[in-house]
């Protein structure tokens, strides 16, 4: 039966990070009003390398195909064709880098895989181009949100309030909208967990970076030591090289939500005994050590007419490179199942259908992510055993990579107009 067109809803997005602009760049496509309110007073410029597989650039194309287009323009590939293929290559933090050992190459990858990675600054202008002006309202940090009826109210710090029909909540691993969906259903869930690591990261110019790392630089290098770690790639077209230091940290995190400043001193005991190639990066490290937090197990993404988008939702650890790539699916899903509300009384149905579809593989990714971080730090069953480590990494990503979307898609709208047959009253008002 053709449901009648009724007032279409009005919908708002909270946060106007990667997840929160995918989604926007989605509704508008669809011809769907929407407006996205963000706490600062533009959109970011600071930020760090990002690195998407191929299920995240399905998913751009889904969402807007010439999202992909010009994200393509901007993409990072390694440097030397015979990495054309490859995530990374592991080897050993230590001295040499696993070379007395025997240790010179281990590589990450798929025949279909190409490597591609982006400045987040670059990755957000490009995304900025498809959202009207006007769209996004700044300087608006929700305090507190409410839903009463088929309403979402929205009280910001500076004293003002909206009301929308639904609210999908994109405002990063602690945002407010986590508590809004679980707090009842779930209390234990609303706070992020520390996930027992801390990062060390900077940038550092590509000539720089050959200067100190010879022919490392230019390809993704991953390097593995006991509860420690360090990845570099290129971004910026090649122009410049991102790096992360991964730390253990067994005791609480007992410093607020905030990086804790430390100096080249605090960097350099945590990596005692890194090649003196790597510890030479830590000059262009800003000197903040960063607290990794992830969300390993979320009951719900939605309630009544608000939804969780992103790291709000399912927040993970980066190890297998695909927290942006799980925000873009999530974008890609929620705006096709956003096109086929035709009534407010429509929105809790495609949240729905939403949790139903994005949930389970979200959070497996969570959990997986954090799996392969004890892999590629000594602490899984494999040990410093690299060839076991590599083996492992080269048999756990292609569910990720290689996932049908499109399917996903299919399944979601079926979820969606099953549940909307199952209560007709609701849809005929």
């Amino acid at each position: 039966m053709e449901r009648p067109l009724q007032t279409p809803p009005t919908i708002a997005i909270l946060g106007a990070g990667i997840g929160g602009l995918a989604l926007a760049i989605g509704l508008i496509k669809r011809n769907i009003p929407v407006t996205v309110y963000e706490a600062a007073e533009q959109f970011s410029p600071v930020g760090a390398g990002i690195g998407l597989g191929p299920n995240a650039l399905n998913a751009m194309d889904i969402v807007d195909p010439r999202f992909r287009e010009r994200y393509e323009m901007i993409a990072t590939r390694n440097e030397t064709p015979e990495f054309e293929n490859v995530i990374f290559d592991a080897l050993y933090a230590e001295e040499d880098f696993g070379q007395r050992r025997g240790w010179s190459r281990g590589l990450i990858g798929a025949p279909y895989f190409a490597r591609s990675s982006a400045h987040r600054k670059d990755l957000l202008e490009i995304m900025v181009g498809f959202i009207p002006e006007g769209t996004v309202k700044f300087k608006k940090r929700a305090s507190m949100v409410e839903q009463f009826g088929d309403k979402v109210c929205i009280r910001f710090e500076d004293g003002t309030a909206e009301t929308v029909s639904a609210l999908v909540g994109a405002d990063g691993v602690k945002g407010i909208t986590r508590q809004i969906v679980l707090g009842e259903v779930a209390p234990d869930e609303v706070q992020p967990t520390f996930s027992g690591m801390c990062i060390y990261r900077g940038i550092i110019p590509i000539g720089k970076a050959r200067e100190i790392l010879g022919t490392h630089a230019g390809d993704a290098k991953f390097f593995m030591s006991k509860g420690r770690a360090a990845i570099v790639y290129p971004i910026s077209q090649g122009r410049e090289e991102n790096f992360v230091f991964f730390v253990e940290e067994p005791n609480p995190w007992l410093h607020g939500d905030i990086a804790k400043p430390c100096t080249q001193e605090d960097m350099k005991k945590d990596l005692e005994g890194f090649d003196g190639r790597l510890l030479k990066l830590l000059d262009y490290a800003r000197l903040l050590k960063w607290p990794v937090w992830h969300h390993p197990k979320t009951s719900t993404f939605f309630q009544g007419h608000l939804c969780l988008l992103g790291d709000v939702a399912h927040a993970s650890t980066p190890f297998q490179a695909a927290g942006a790539g799980q925000g873009l699916e999530d974008a890609a899903i929620l705006s096709h199942l956003l096109s086929l509300v035709k009534a407010p009384d429509d929105l809790e149905l495609a949240f729905r259908a939403y949790d139903f579809i994005r949930r389970p593989r979200a959070q497996k990714v969570v959990l997986t992510s954090f799996e392969a971080g004890l892999f590629w730090t000594f602490r899984g069953p494999p040990g410093d055993d690299m060839n076991k480590i590599v083996e492992n990494a080269n048999q756990r990503l292609h569910w990720i990579w290689q996932h049908n979307l499109g399917a996903d898609i299919r399944t979601a709208e079926d979820h969606f107009f099953r549940l909307a047959s199952e209560q007709p009253s609701a849809l005929q008002k």
